[in-house]
């Protein structure tokens, strides 16, 4: 990149003893906002836990480099500043009659006024796009982001201007309608007033059935899901008000009658108690919700909740989704959340073309509609389409290991039907692998017979628990390492055992096997030891984990588009070489990344190189040492999705592939950290750790006690001790009329 000189700062004097980005940093601290430092010539910030970072005048000159990029982060609570990105001519031009006045208006060179700035907390990230091309016409930037501001120098050499005067504050709700406008405005100037008719399909609305059409086994089903939700009732610990409660749903939420909600919680809640209920006491509880009075929603509310969902004939509006809003009206309070989890982004399951057509269909059709695991499980489907067809530069195929987490009975297996209907739709039938392994010897013959395939796998964390037991099950044991070898050869051959006769030894040429296994969050982590995060197999998997449990929804059956069909027929039909052999020997087309797309993965790379990789411990060396290679085969996968006529990779495919990649990787270290021990004592610490982040991060004394009644008052007390020593919990004492109470809370 060439090298300019930068501007002076507007309001500032510069020091020449000091770099003037680090100037900068100083100077912007100093006007409210919060400064990020960036990797000179791109646009990634520093280090993967940048946007938990907050800088004061000390930290910036340990932090800030001499020559780099600085950025501002976006949504900080502090001030909730937005950036309104206008990424098209006709977005700039019309923004004045749309956006309100801000003094803040500035652009980098070729753009002037291409970002306009506002102070309006609460607002999330979404972008608005051309309902024809999928283009982006205008992004709304806050929580989770950042962006450049002058003195950084643009990729493509332009130079940022200084946010030079504070932005204009408004209301959340009127800034987003304004940018709404905005888009409208250009979809009109490009298609005439009358786009929504050319674009926006009729809408059907599915709604969850209403007592008069609902039948009782229906009404049941929906009230066994939702005590599922609720939680358990532990003697001493709030057992009697947790009964109460689930028996009052069911009484009332849900309208049955006594002895069909005692039969329910007798069968479907009791299980869970500890102890649990005697026939009587249920009874007995069953009679006094009926009886209550008081109550804020009417007899029947949750039997005769109306839940609709925009469903389209191609699939379903993600909005909901990607504004972060939740799939439920009634979002459950009491399902335990890991408050020190960071969440999913979820504008990462907007993907152009193939992958974000199969998660609309995936969620118009799903009775519990699960769009992180959509996503797996789209990109594992595309990623079997193009194997054996396709590589980057670097030789990386797309030979992915998938695994989709969610809770019993919260929907996992939909999108494997979906995957299975679509390859089988489009005459791709034989790509789909056997959805049980017996054995190494199995999985050789079954690769080697289509070396192009996909095997979808239920219960996968048991699974993997099975075959981490070398004594218990050799034959399954030898799978793993089978896995570990076919996917380090795609871009090779791959030779089976050797036998004494030569025709029975066997060669795979450039195997592609990927997978897409589910299973439940518990199964799965506990899984989970040194030496599988430490040999590699752990560290090649993509685990996406779903964030909820929606309750069940009446959907109609859909077919596959024919859009989809088509797209997935294309990759059925694609030979990147002729000849008679090139099923046997393919050579790929080789997938090029633009020069933008590569400053993109080399600042990734750069920035866990030294701290995770070259100093981190065994584990973190392990799983952030494949985080590069797996965001190059994501970003393939996607380029392959958006485009599969003309196939390269852009700067839009690595940006979102290393978001997505770096995201996974904290979130597999983050299990890492409460799930892996060290030994016995430390697998005892984590598992109280893991018990006082379920409750919301702190707990008392007396709740905890009841959750840890498996230990000795001694040793619980031991461990308390040297927990508060190590700094992981701290305690609270908190004054109250009677005496004082005390908490536990993770630090």
């Amino acid at each position: 990149m060439r090298v300019r000189s930068r501007p002076a700062l507007q309001g500032c004097t510069l020091n020449k003893s000091v770099s003037q980005t680090k100037e900068a940093a100083h100077w912007y601290l100093d006007q409210g906002f919060m400064p990020v430092p960036i990797f000179a010539g791109s646009k990634m910030p520093k280090g993967d836990d940048w946007q938990n970072q907050r800088y004061s005048h000390p930290d910036i000159e340990k932090v800030f480099g001499h020559s780099e990029n600085i950025g501002i982060m976006l949504g900080d609570p502090s001030n909730g500043l937005v950036d309104v990105d206008l990424d098209c001519d006709e977005a700039i031009e019309l923004a004045p009659l749309y956006l309100p006045p801000t003094p803040s208006v500035h652009g980098r060179g070729k753009r002037p006024g291409s970002h306009w700035w506002y102070f309006a907390p609460g607002l999330s990230t979404r972008q608005y796009k051309d309902k024809a091309n999928r283009s982006s016409i205008v992004e709304l930037r806050s929580t989770g982001a950042q962006t450049l501001v002058g003195p950084s120098i643009h990729p493509d050499d332009d130079i940022y201007d200084t946010l030079a005067t504070k932005p204009a504050t408004i209301d959340p709700d009127q800034l987003a309608a304004a940018v709404q406008s905005l888009s409208d405005a250009v979809h009109a100037r490009r298609y005439g007033d009358d786009w929504r008719s050319k674009f926006e399909r009729p809408i059907v609305a599915h709604r969850v059935a209403t007592p008069s059409s609902l039948d009782e086994s229906q009404v049941i089903d929906r009230a066994i899901a939702y005590l599922a939700t609720m939680p358990d009732a532990i003697s001493g610990a709030g057992g009697h008000n947790a009964t109460f409660a689930a028996a009052n749903i069911l009484v009332h939420g849900f309208a049955l009658d006594v002895p069909t909600s005692i039969r329910l919680l007798e069968e479907h809640y009791n299980p869970r108690c500890d102890p649990p209920w005697s026939y009587r006491e249920l009874e007995h509880k069953v009679n006094s919700a009926r009886s209550a009075g008081n109550h804020n929603n009417p007899r029947g509310h949750l039997r005769d909740t109306q839940r609709e969902i925009q469903r389209t004939d191609y699939g379903v509006d993600l909005s909901a989704f990607l504004n972060g809003g939740s799939t439920d009206e009634h979002e459950d309070e009491f399902v335990p959340k890991d408050t020190t989890a960071e969440p999913f982004p979820m504008h990462l399951i907007d993907v152009p073309g193939f992958i974000g057509d199969v998660i609309r269909h995936n969620l118009a059709t799903a009775t519990r509609p699960q769009p992180i695991l959509a996503l797996g499980a789209a990109i594992a489907l595309q990623a079997v389409l193009c194997a054996r067809k396709v590589r980057d530069e670097r030789g990386n195929r797309t030979n992915l290991y998938i695994v989709g987490i969610a809770k019993s009975s919260a929907g996992k297996e939909h999108a494997r039907k979906i995957n299975k209907e679509i390859l089988f739709d489009s005459g791709n039938g034989v790509l789909e692998g056997n959805e049980d392994i017996a054995s190494d010897a199995g999985l050789f013959s079954a690769v080697e017979a289509n070396p192009a395939i996909l095997f979808q796998l239920d219960e996968f964390g048991r699974f993997l628990k099975t075959i981490g037991d070398a004594k218990k099950n050799p034959h399954l044991f030898a799978t793993l390492t089978m896995f570990m070898r076919m996917f380090s050869s795609a871009s090779t051959q791959m030779k089976g055992k050797a036998y004494a006769d030569n025709t029975k030894n066997k060669t795979i040429i450039q195997p592609c096997a990927s997978i897409y296994g589910t299973t439940v969050p518990s199964h799965f982590y506990e899984s989970l030891t040194r030496e599988s995060m430490g040999d590699g197999f752990v560290a090649r998997m993509f685990v996406f984990e779903s964030e909820g449990s929606p309750p069940p929804a009446r959907v109609n059956e859909i077919d596959i588009p024919d859009s989809i069909v088509k797209q997935a027929s294309f990759w059925r039909d694609y030979k990147p070489c002729a000849g008679n052999v090139a099923h046997i020997y393919p050579k790929p087309t080789v997938v090029k990344a633009d020069q933008d797309a590569v400053v993109v993965f080399d600042a990734f790379a750069q920035s866990f190189e030294i701290a995770k990789i070259q100093n981190g411990t065994e584990i973190e060396s392990s799983i952030w040492g494949r985080a590069s290679e797996k965001a190059c085969r994501l970003a393939l996968v996607r380029a392959c999705s958006r485009d599969c006529e003309s196939l390269s990779i852009n700067r839009d495919d690595a940006e979102w592939a290393c978001e997505l990649s770096g995201y996974l990787t904290r979130h597999m270290m983050h299990a890492a950290s409460q799930w892996v021990s060290e030994g016995q004592f430390d697998e005892v610490q984590k598992r109280v750790l893991r018990i006082i982040g379920s409750a919301g991060g702190i707990m008392t004394t007396r709740d905890l006690v009841q959750k840890t009644r498996w230990m000795k008052k001694r040793d619980r007390d031991d461990l308390i001790a040297n927990m508060i020593d190590t700094h992981q919990i701290k305690k609270i004492i908190n004054q109250t009329a009677t005496k004082p109470r005390t908490e536990y809370a993770i630090i």
